[in-house]
């Protein structure tokens, strides 16, 4: 079987397929940077955050229409991949290619006009980087994960932007490692599901070099300076400025923990495809990504919460009369 295709008449749930609108979850990241900076619980500025997350979100269905089209080859032959609108026939590539620019430019003029013209910016920004990756640089090893790692770290950057709140360095060093470790993480899984032989290489060209134990090592190195840099981030409270600095944020490390421990397993395993789906079926890992959110919010909004003094307050409250 080559990976011809035959023209197929394209339905609306292939046009909704060729959006992607499952890989949306990653334009969480956008809420990161407003969250920290304890913007989120003004109603302007969460209705900010939310037009941002939302203009990430056509900019990123734009990307996946016109990577689509670049790959349609190559995902003609993947086992998975082939079912894709494009790579099978249904959306010619043309139509592909309009919908992809149609919605860049939707996501422009969005940003521009609802929130300031910095966040159009950096939109335009993920775009150009994005395209860069579809035509060169995911044919680079390492480089090609350092890409997708710096689309989180810009996500996260233009969220802060859209409600005018200061970007923490040590936020996005958080963002970056760990996002490094999920790319490494996706490769791993391709691997296990693919392996890295020549025929794998026709799918992507990286996967050749990526061998299995490679993956391993730059997932564990990887790991292990995202919990490091998560870990200077709540302690280091001399570099950190409020409102950036929540000490009592520490005390979720377990659950930073046990998900990389998680993530790394299940990519191991090659259970899942990719984090995506890991995020999304993974019930224990998808249960300590709540718990995690969950215990996050509660420290940095403390004092909203719980009054002046915080938790502090509260469990010295409860410790007597």
């Amino acid at each position: 079987m080559t990976g011809t295709t035959v023209a197929q008449k394209a339905t609306v749930g292939d046009y909704v397929e060729l959006l992607r609108p499952t890989q949306w979850v990653k334009n969480v990241v956008v809420f990161a940077g407003p969250a920290a900076g304890l913007k989120l619980v003004a109603g302007q500025s969460f209705f900010q955050a939310f037009v941002a997350f939302t203009a990430f979100c056509l900019a990123a269905s734009a990307t996946y229409a016109i990577n689509d089209t670049v790959d349609r080859e190559a995902d003609a032959r993947h086992p998975t991949k082939r079912s894709r609108p494009v790579a099978r026939g249904a959306i010619k590539p043309a139509m592909a290619l309009t919908i992809g620019g149609l919605l860049i430019v939707l996501a422009t003029v969005l940003s521009a006009a609802a929130l300031n013209r910095s966040v159009a910016i950096v939109i335009g920004l993920y775009f150009l980087m994005t395209l860069a990756y579809s035509l060169v640089l995911k044919r680079l090893i390492i480089l090609d994960v350092i890409v997708i790692a710096s689309g989180f770290v810009l996500r996260a950057w233009g969220g802060s932007l859209a409600v005018g709140v200061a970007t923490s360095e040590w936020l996005v060093a958080c963002m970056f490692t760990l996002c490094l470790f999920m790319g490494f993480g996706k490769r791993r899984c391709e691997v296990a599901m693919i392996g890295n032989s020549a025929e794998a290489g026709r799918h992507r060209r990286t996967l050749i070099e990526y061998t299995p134990d490679l993956l391993n090592h730059l997932i564990t190195v990887s790991a292990g300076i995202a919990v490091v840099t998560f870990l200077l981030y709540t302690m280091d409270a001399t570099r950190i400025p409020a409102p950036f600095h929540k000490e009592h944020l520490f005390y979720t490390l377990p659950l930073v923990v046990y998900g990389i421990f998680r993530f790394a397993m299940l990519t191991e395993l090659g259970i899942y495809s990719g984090p995506t789906e890991i995020v999304l079926k993974d019930r224990a890992f998808l249960a300590a990504v709540f718990l995690w959110a969950i215990a996050a919010l509660v420290v940095v909004y403390q004092t909203q919460l719980f009054g002046p003094r915080g938790l502090e307050g509260l469990f010295s409250g409860m410790g007597g009369p």
